[in-house]
Protein backbone atom coordinates (compact mmCIF):
# COMPACT_ATOMS: atom_id res chain seq x y z
CA UNK A 1 0.00 0.00 0.00
CA UNK A 2 1.29 3.34 -0.65
CA UNK A 3 -0.56 6.02 1.58
CA UNK A 4 -1.75 5.94 5.09
CA UNK A 5 -4.49 8.61 4.80
CA UNK A 6 -7.64 8.68 3.69
CA UNK A 7 -7.62 6.38 1.03
CA UNK A 8 -4.70 4.10 2.56
CA UNK A 9 -7.46 3.36 5.65
CA UNK A 10 -10.55 3.31 3.18
CA UNK A 11 -8.54 0.41 1.55
CA UNK A 12 -6.44 -1.08 4.10
CA UNK A 13 -9.84 -1.57 6.16
CA UNK A 14 -11.26 -3.34 3.19
CA UNK A 15 -8.64 -5.98 2.90
CA UNK A 16 -8.98 -6.70 6.53
CA UNK A 17 -12.66 -6.88 5.83
CA UNK A 18 -12.07 -9.30 2.84
CA UNK A 19 -12.20 -12.70 4.59
CA UNK A 20 -14.36 -11.96 6.84
CA UNK A 21 -17.11 -10.98 4.81
CA UNK A 22 -16.95 -13.04 1.49
CA UNK A 23 -16.05 -16.03 2.97
CA UNK A 24 -14.45 -17.68 0.83
CA UNK A 25 -12.02 -15.30 -1.05
CA UNK A 26 -10.79 -15.79 -4.21
CA UNK A 27 -7.19 -14.72 -2.11
CA UNK A 28 -6.46 -14.10 1.29
CA UNK A 29 -4.67 -10.73 1.43
CA UNK A 30 -1.63 -10.63 3.26
CA UNK A 31 -0.61 -6.69 4.39
CA UNK A 32 2.86 -6.94 3.66
CA UNK A 33 4.36 -2.98 3.32
CA UNK A 34 2.80 0.28 3.62
CA UNK A 35 4.37 3.30 2.19
CA UNK A 36 4.37 6.84 2.85
CA UNK A 37 6.17 10.20 3.14
CA UNK A 38 5.80 10.42 7.06
CA UNK A 39 7.43 8.44 8.89
CA UNK A 40 5.96 8.81 11.73
CA UNK A 41 2.33 8.36 10.66
CA UNK A 42 3.45 5.66 8.20
CA UNK A 43 4.49 3.75 10.98
CA UNK A 44 1.59 4.70 13.22
CA UNK A 45 -0.44 3.02 9.86
CA UNK A 46 1.17 -0.17 10.13
CA UNK A 47 0.68 -0.79 14.04
CA UNK A 48 -2.83 0.23 13.20
CA UNK A 49 -3.49 -1.95 10.23
CA UNK A 50 -1.23 -4.99 10.65
CA UNK A 51 1.07 -4.32 8.07
CA UNK A 52 4.40 -5.83 8.47
CA UNK A 53 6.64 -2.83 7.79
CA UNK A 54 6.46 0.80 7.17
CA UNK A 55 8.93 2.49 4.92
CA UNK A 56 8.90 6.10 3.61
CA UNK A 57 10.57 5.24 0.33
CA UNK A 58 8.01 3.34 -2.32
CA UNK A 59 10.31 1.90 -4.01
CA UNK A 60 11.01 -0.93 -1.23
CA UNK A 61 7.74 -2.40 -1.60
CA UNK A 62 8.31 -2.62 -5.72
CA UNK A 63 11.46 -4.53 -4.53
CA UNK A 64 9.68 -6.69 -2.53
CA UNK A 65 9.35 -10.12 -4.02
CA UNK A 66 7.02 -11.06 -1.92
CA UNK A 67 4.35 -8.66 -2.86
CA UNK A 68 1.51 -9.46 -5.62
CA UNK A 69 -0.69 -6.82 -5.42
CA UNK A 70 0.53 -2.90 -4.90
CA UNK A 71 -2.63 -0.75 -4.43
CA UNK A 72 -1.47 3.17 -5.25
CA UNK A 73 -3.67 5.44 -3.18
CA UNK A 74 -0.92 7.91 -2.85
CA UNK A 75 -1.36 11.69 -3.91
CA UNK A 76 -2.55 12.04 -7.83
CA UNK A 77 1.61 13.36 -8.18
CA UNK A 78 2.55 9.91 -7.14
CA UNK A 79 0.19 7.54 -9.20
CA UNK A 80 2.84 7.50 -12.42
CA UNK A 81 5.75 6.42 -11.39
CA UNK A 82 5.22 4.17 -8.41
CA UNK A 83 2.60 2.15 -10.29
CA UNK A 84 4.30 1.74 -13.55
CA UNK A 85 7.63 0.36 -11.78
CA UNK A 86 5.63 -1.82 -9.30
CA UNK A 87 3.74 -3.37 -12.87
CA UNK A 88 6.96 -3.43 -14.52
CA UNK A 89 8.83 -5.40 -11.24
CA UNK A 90 5.33 -7.84 -12.32
CA UNK A 91 2.78 -6.81 -9.24
CA UNK A 92 -0.64 -6.38 -10.20
CA UNK A 93 -1.65 -2.54 -9.72
CA UNK A 94 -4.41 -1.04 -8.21
CA UNK A 95 -4.35 2.99 -8.56
CA UNK A 96 -6.76 5.39 -6.99
CA UNK A 97 -8.65 8.01 -9.14
CA UNK A 98 -7.19 10.61 -11.20
CA UNK A 99 -4.84 7.86 -12.92
CA UNK A 100 -3.15 10.74 -13.88
CA UNK A 101 -2.99 14.82 -13.40
CA UNK A 102 -3.88 15.38 -16.83
CA UNK A 103 -4.94 12.24 -19.92
CA UNK A 104 -1.30 12.94 -21.09
CA UNK A 105 -0.13 11.11 -17.87
CA UNK A 106 -3.09 9.15 -17.68
CA UNK A 107 -2.45 7.62 -21.18
CA UNK A 108 1.27 7.12 -20.44
CA UNK A 109 0.04 5.24 -17.20
CA UNK A 110 -2.12 3.10 -18.93
CA UNK A 111 0.37 2.16 -21.99
CA UNK A 112 3.33 1.71 -19.52
CA UNK A 113 1.40 -0.94 -17.50
CA UNK A 114 -0.76 -2.48 -20.08
CA UNK A 115 2.59 -3.37 -21.89
CA UNK A 116 3.50 -5.50 -18.55
CA UNK A 117 0.40 -7.93 -18.73
CA UNK A 118 -0.43 -7.06 -14.94
CA UNK A 119 -4.25 -7.00 -13.66
CA UNK A 120 -4.42 -3.58 -13.49
CA UNK A 121 -7.75 -1.13 -12.15
CA UNK A 122 -8.64 2.48 -11.44
CA UNK A 123 -10.47 2.77 -8.31
CA UNK A 124 -13.42 4.55 -9.23
CA UNK A 125 -15.46 2.73 -6.43
CA UNK A 126 -18.78 4.07 -7.03
CA UNK A 127 -19.18 1.40 -9.64
CA UNK A 128 -19.16 -1.14 -6.77
CA UNK A 129 -23.08 0.59 -4.88
CA UNK A 130 -25.10 -2.28 -4.74
CA UNK A 131 -27.80 0.51 -6.22
CA UNK A 132 -25.43 1.56 -8.75
CA UNK A 133 -24.76 -2.02 -10.12
CA UNK A 134 -28.54 -3.19 -9.98
CA UNK A 135 -28.73 0.33 -12.07
CA UNK A 136 -26.65 -1.16 -14.64
CA UNK A 137 -28.09 -4.89 -14.95
CA UNK A 138 -31.79 -2.95 -15.71
CA UNK A 139 -30.51 -0.47 -18.42
CA UNK A 140 -28.47 -3.67 -19.38
CA UNK A 141 -32.01 -5.74 -19.42
CA UNK A 142 -33.80 -2.88 -21.88
CA UNK A 143 -36.04 -1.94 -18.55
CA UNK A 144 -35.81 1.95 -18.98
CA UNK A 145 -36.07 1.31 -23.02
CA UNK A 146 -34.30 4.05 -25.18
CA UNK A 147 -32.31 6.12 -22.69
CA UNK A 148 -32.84 10.19 -23.34
CA UNK A 149 -31.39 12.15 -20.07
CA UNK A 150 -28.62 11.58 -17.52
CA UNK A 151 -27.53 13.48 -15.52
CA UNK A 152 -25.56 13.50 -12.44
CA UNK A 153 -23.54 15.98 -10.09
CA UNK A 154 -21.29 15.35 -7.44
CA UNK A 155 -21.70 18.15 -4.77
CA UNK A 156 -19.58 18.22 -1.91
CA UNK A 157 -19.05 21.60 0.78
CA UNK A 158 -15.62 21.02 2.07
CA UNK A 159 -13.58 23.11 -0.33
CA UNK A 160 -14.94 26.62 0.90
CA UNK A 161 -11.73 27.87 3.39
CA UNK A 162 -9.49 29.64 1.45
CA UNK A 163 -6.89 28.53 4.60
CA UNK A 164 -7.32 24.89 3.55
CA UNK A 165 -3.67 23.75 2.46
CA UNK A 166 -3.46 20.02 1.82
CA UNK A 167 -2.47 18.36 -1.34
CA UNK A 168 -5.47 18.54 -3.25
CA UNK A 169 -5.05 22.39 -3.83
CA UNK A 170 -1.80 22.23 -4.89
CA UNK A 171 -1.51 21.76 -9.12
CA UNK A 172 1.78 20.31 -8.88
CA UNK A 173 0.29 17.51 -6.46
CA UNK A 174 -3.12 17.49 -7.49
CA UNK A 175 -3.22 18.71 -10.98
CA UNK A 176 -6.57 19.91 -10.73
CA UNK A 177 -9.07 20.68 -8.39
CA UNK A 178 -12.78 19.25 -8.23
CA UNK A 179 -12.02 18.41 -11.94
CA UNK A 180 -10.47 15.63 -10.39
CA UNK A 181 -11.73 15.10 -7.38
CA UNK A 182 -15.02 14.21 -7.95
CA UNK A 183 -15.44 15.14 -11.75
CA UNK A 184 -13.59 12.51 -12.78
CA UNK A 185 -16.70 9.94 -10.59
CA UNK A 186 -19.12 11.58 -12.62
CA UNK A 187 -17.63 11.01 -15.99
CA UNK A 188 -16.71 7.14 -15.19
CA UNK A 189 -20.25 7.11 -13.51
CA UNK A 190 -21.97 7.97 -16.85
CA UNK A 191 -19.81 6.08 -19.15
CA UNK A 192 -20.52 3.01 -16.97
CA UNK A 193 -24.25 3.64 -17.17
CA UNK A 194 -24.80 5.34 -20.46
CA UNK A 195 -22.32 4.69 -23.05
CA UNK A 196 -19.09 7.17 -24.19
CA UNK A 197 -20.01 10.43 -24.23
CA UNK A 198 -19.79 11.88 -28.02
CA UNK A 199 -19.01 15.75 -27.38
CA UNK A 200 -18.80 18.19 -24.25
CA UNK A 201 -19.45 21.77 -23.61
CA UNK A 202 -18.59 22.97 -20.21
CA UNK A 203 -16.22 25.18 -17.86
CA UNK A 204 -14.35 25.08 -14.96
CA UNK A 205 -14.45 27.62 -12.58
CA UNK A 206 -12.85 29.16 -9.30
CA UNK A 207 -14.42 31.01 -6.87
CA UNK A 208 -11.65 31.78 -4.57
CA UNK A 209 -9.22 34.18 -5.46
CA UNK A 210 -5.58 32.99 -5.40
CA UNK A 211 -6.43 29.35 -5.67
CA UNK A 212 -4.84 27.63 -8.36
CA UNK A 213 -6.97 24.86 -9.31
CA UNK A 214 -10.79 25.19 -9.71
CA UNK A 215 -13.96 24.77 -7.45
CA UNK A 216 -16.68 23.46 -9.80
CA UNK A 217 -17.00 22.32 -12.93
CA UNK A 218 -20.14 22.39 -15.48
CA UNK A 219 -20.68 20.64 -18.68
CA UNK A 220 -23.74 19.74 -21.15
CA UNK A 221 -22.91 16.04 -22.93
CA UNK A 222 -24.17 14.41 -25.72
CA UNK A 223 -23.74 10.57 -25.94
CA UNK A 224 -23.11 8.32 -28.45
CA UNK A 225 -26.53 6.49 -28.00
CA UNK A 226 -28.19 9.72 -28.47
CA UNK A 227 -28.86 10.97 -25.32
CA UNK A 228 -27.89 14.59 -23.93
CA UNK A 229 -27.10 15.45 -20.41
CA UNK A 230 -25.48 17.47 -17.77
CA UNK A 231 -22.83 16.77 -15.57
CA UNK A 232 -21.55 19.35 -12.82
CA UNK A 233 -19.22 18.50 -9.87
CA UNK A 234 -18.46 21.29 -6.79
CA UNK A 235 -16.34 21.39 -3.64
CA UNK A 236 -18.82 24.49 -2.70
CA UNK A 237 -22.40 23.24 -2.14
CA UNK A 238 -23.07 24.03 1.10
CA UNK A 239 -25.26 21.30 3.19
CA UNK A 240 -24.15 18.96 0.55
CA UNK A 241 -21.64 16.05 2.41
CA UNK A 242 -21.06 13.48 -0.33
CA UNK A 243 -24.04 13.85 -2.71
CA UNK A 244 -23.30 12.04 -5.84
CA UNK A 245 -26.39 12.26 -7.60
CA UNK A 246 -27.51 11.17 -10.75
CA UNK A 247 -30.85 10.61 -12.72
CA UNK A 248 -31.70 8.47 -15.83
CA UNK A 249 -34.76 8.79 -18.13
CA UNK A 250 -35.69 6.56 -21.10
CA UNK A 251 -38.40 5.59 -22.66
CA UNK A 252 -39.91 3.24 -20.56
CA UNK A 253 -38.80 4.50 -17.07
CA UNK A 254 -36.37 6.33 -14.60
CA UNK A 255 -34.19 5.63 -12.21
CA UNK A 256 -32.19 8.05 -9.60
CA UNK A 257 -29.54 7.49 -6.85
CA UNK A 258 -28.14 9.43 -4.21
CA UNK A 259 -25.07 8.50 -2.23
CA UNK A 260 -25.92 10.32 0.92
CA UNK A 261 -28.78 7.54 0.59
CA UNK A 262 -26.86 4.81 -0.93
CA UNK A 263 -29.08 2.10 0.11
CA UNK A 264 -32.02 3.30 -2.11
CA UNK A 265 -32.64 3.06 -5.52
CA UNK A 266 -35.72 5.17 -7.27
CA UNK A 267 -37.36 3.42 -9.61
CA UNK A 268 -40.40 4.76 -11.96
CA UNK A 269 -41.84 2.47 -14.96
CA UNK A 270 -43.95 4.70 -17.32
CA UNK A 271 -46.21 1.66 -18.46
CA UNK A 272 -46.88 0.53 -14.76
CA UNK A 273 -47.28 3.31 -11.92
CA UNK A 274 -50.63 5.34 -12.45
CA UNK A 275 -49.53 7.71 -9.65
CA UNK A 276 -46.54 9.07 -11.81
CA UNK A 277 -44.26 8.75 -9.20
CA UNK A 278 -41.08 7.38 -8.34
CA UNK A 279 -41.03 4.15 -6.20
CA UNK A 280 -37.96 4.04 -3.56
CA UNK A 281 -36.34 0.47 -3.30
CA UNK A 282 -34.04 -0.51 -0.98
CA UNK A 283 -31.71 -2.80 -2.50
CA UNK A 284 -30.39 -4.95 0.05
CA UNK A 285 -32.37 -8.04 -0.68
CA UNK A 286 -30.33 -11.13 -1.32
CA UNK A 287 -30.99 -11.12 -5.09
CA UNK A 288 -29.69 -8.26 -5.23
CA UNK A 289 -25.54 -7.57 -6.72
CA UNK A 290 -22.77 -7.76 -3.60
CA UNK A 291 -25.61 -8.72 -1.14
CA UNK A 292 -24.67 -12.79 -0.96
CA UNK A 293 -21.88 -11.65 1.49
CA UNK A 294 -23.44 -8.81 3.96
CA UNK A 295 -26.47 -9.23 6.22
CA UNK A 296 -30.37 -10.29 6.33
CA UNK A 297 -32.24 -7.75 3.59
CA UNK A 298 -32.85 -4.60 5.33
CA UNK A 299 -29.41 -4.18 6.97
CA UNK A 300 -27.65 -1.63 5.20
CA UNK A 301 -24.11 -1.73 4.22
CA UNK A 302 -22.00 1.64 4.36
CA UNK A 303 -19.63 3.32 2.37
CA UNK A 304 -16.36 1.93 3.07
CA UNK A 305 -17.91 -1.49 2.04
CA UNK A 306 -17.81 -0.37 -1.85
CA UNK A 307 -14.16 -0.98 -1.73
CA UNK A 308 -14.66 -4.73 -0.30
CA UNK A 309 -16.47 -5.19 -3.59
CA UNK A 310 -13.86 -3.54 -5.47
CA UNK A 311 -10.56 -4.93 -4.04
CA UNK A 312 -12.78 -8.58 -4.24
CA UNK A 313 -13.30 -7.84 -7.54
CA UNK A 314 -9.62 -7.31 -8.44
CA UNK A 315 -9.03 -10.58 -6.33
CA UNK A 316 -10.90 -12.50 -8.41
CA UNK A 317 -9.53 -11.35 -11.47
CA UNK A 318 -5.90 -12.53 -10.40
CA UNK A 319 -7.32 -15.37 -8.79
CA UNK A 320 -9.13 -16.31 -11.50
CA UNK A 321 -7.14 -14.68 -14.46
CA UNK A 322 -10.46 -12.93 -15.24
CA UNK A 323 -10.86 -9.32 -17.10
CA UNK A 324 -10.74 -6.93 -14.98
CA UNK A 325 -13.93 -4.43 -17.43
CA UNK A 326 -16.13 -4.64 -17.75
CA UNK A 327 -17.23 -3.93 -13.88
CA UNK A 328 -13.94 -2.77 -12.96
CA UNK A 329 -12.25 0.13 -14.06
CA UNK A 330 -9.34 -0.29 -15.87
CA UNK A 331 -6.30 2.00 -16.62
CA UNK A 332 -7.92 2.61 -20.29
CA UNK A 333 -11.22 3.44 -18.48
CA UNK A 334 -8.73 5.41 -16.30
CA UNK A 335 -7.31 7.28 -19.10
CA UNK A 336 -11.02 8.25 -20.55
CA UNK A 337 -12.19 9.52 -17.89
CA UNK A 338 -9.36 12.04 -18.00
CA UNK A 339 -9.37 12.67 -21.06
CA UNK A 340 -13.17 13.84 -21.02
CA UNK A 341 -12.43 15.75 -17.72
CA UNK A 342 -9.38 17.26 -19.94
CA UNK A 343 -11.95 18.25 -22.96
CA UNK A 344 -14.54 20.00 -20.68
CA UNK A 345 -11.73 22.44 -19.74
CA UNK A 346 -10.65 22.60 -23.05
CA UNK A 347 -14.26 24.14 -23.87
CA UNK A 348 -14.18 26.19 -20.95
CA UNK A 349 -10.66 27.87 -22.45
CA UNK A 350 -12.16 27.93 -26.17
CA UNK A 351 -15.89 28.72 -25.41
CA UNK A 352 -16.53 25.92 -28.41
CA UNK A 353 -18.38 22.49 -28.13
CA UNK A 354 -15.47 19.94 -27.90
CA UNK A 355 -15.76 16.37 -29.79
CA UNK A 356 -14.51 13.29 -27.77
CA UNK A 357 -11.70 11.17 -29.60
CA UNK A 358 -9.63 8.54 -27.88
CA UNK A 359 -6.59 7.51 -28.26
CA UNK A 360 -5.66 4.01 -29.13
Amino acid sequence: MLGYAFMGKAHSHAFLTIDHMTWPPPLVPKLVGIAGRNEAAVEEARERYGYEYATDDWRKLVGDDRIGLFDNGGPNSLHAEPTVEAARAGKHVVCEKPLGRDADESYEIWQAVAATGVKHMCAFNYRFVPAVRLAREMIEAGELGEVRHFRARYLQDWGDDASLDTWRFHPSEAGSGALGDLMTHVVDLARYLNGEPASVQGFAHTFIPGRQVDDAVEAAVAFENGSVGTLEATRFAHGRRNAFQWEINGTKGSLAFDMERMNELEVFRADGDRARGFRRVLVSETSHPFWEHWWPPGHIIGWGDTFVHELHHMLAAIAGDTDVAPHGATFEDGYRASEICDAIVRSGESGAREQITFRA
